[in-house]
C-alpha cells in the first residue's frame, strides 16, 4: 500500500475548514428587515364623496372668451350630491377644466346639504315648487310607478332617495332653475303631524277594528 506525500502547499487545515459550511450572520442596520419600514403618508382627499352619497353631474357649460391670442375656455359645473334618505345639496363650480369645475361643484354641494320630509317610497302631498323662472310640479304616486321625471328634476328626486312620483316641468327649462325650483318644492313639504301641529291639534290614534272569521 502506498501513501502519497502531501504538497507543500497543500494545508490539511484549511482544507478542513473549507468543507464547513459557515454562513454569516445578518448584519443589523438601518436598511435591514428587522426594521419595520414606515409607510408612505396618503393625503386625504376632503373632496371626494363617501361611497354611501349619490352624485351626479346635472350640467356642464363651456364660456368662450376672445382675447388678442385666440380663444379662452371656462366652464361651469351643475352637481347633486345625496344620501337617499331625504338629504339633498346642490353645488355648482367654475373652472379652466371639466375635472376641476366638477370638484368644486361637488366640494359646494356637501357644504348645502340639507333634509327634506320625504317618505321612504313617495312624497306625503302635492306640492309646486318656483325659483326664478322655473316652476315644478310633485305629486305623489303608488307604489312602483317609478320616477316620472326628467333632467334636472330626476336627479334631485334620485339623490332625496323617491322612487314612486310625478313630475311636471312647467316654466323655464335652464338647469340651474329647474333644480333650484325643485329643491323649492321638497322644502315645503311637510309630514301630518307637522301641520296638525301648526293647527294646535294632536294626533289621535285610530281604533284597530277587529275581524271576525
Amino acid at each position: 500500500m502506498s501513501t502519497i506525500p502531501p504538497t507543500e502547499n497543500q494545508d490539511p487545515i484549511k482544507d478542513s475548514i473549507k468543507d464547513v459550511d459557515v454562513t454569516p450572520e445578518k448584519a443589523f442596520s438601518k436598511t435591514s428587515e428587522f426594521i419595520p419600514k414606515s409607510e408612505p403618508a396618503t393625503r386625504r382627499d376632503r373632496t371626494r364623496t363617501p361611497s354611501d352619497m349619490f352624485e351626479k353631474v346635472v350640467f356642464v357649460n363651456r364660456c368662450a372668451k376672445v382675447v388678442k391670442g385666440g380663444r379662452r375656455f371656462s366652464f361651469s359645473a351643475l352637481l347633486v350630491v345625496g344620501d337617499k334618505k331625504g338629504k339633498v345639496g346642490v353645488g355648482f363650480g367654475k373652472a379652466r377644466e371639466v375635472a376641476e369645475a366638477i370638484r368644486k361643484g361637488t366640494e359646494n354641494a356637501k357644504k348645502n346639504l340639507y333634509s327634506y320630509n320625504t317618505g321612504p317610497s313617495t312624497l306625503p302631498h302635492e306640492v309646486i315648487g318656483v325659483f326664478g323662472g322655473g316652476r315644478v310640479l310633485l305629486r305623489p304616486a303608488s307604489l312602483g310607478t317609478g320616477l316620472i321625471a326628467g333632467g334636472g328634476v330626476r336627479s334631485v328626486l334620485e339623490a332625496a332617495g323617491v322612487k314612486d312620483v310625478l313630475a311636471k316641468s312647467m316654466g323655464s327649462s335652464n338647469p340651474a332653475n329647474v333644480v333650484k325650483a325643485t329643491v323649492d318644492a321638497l322644502s315645503k313639504l311637510r309630514t301630518r303631524s307637522q301641520i296638525l301641529e301648526c293647527r294646535g291639534k294632536k294626533r289621535t290614534p285610530r281604533p284597530v277594528q277587529e275581524v271576525v272569521v
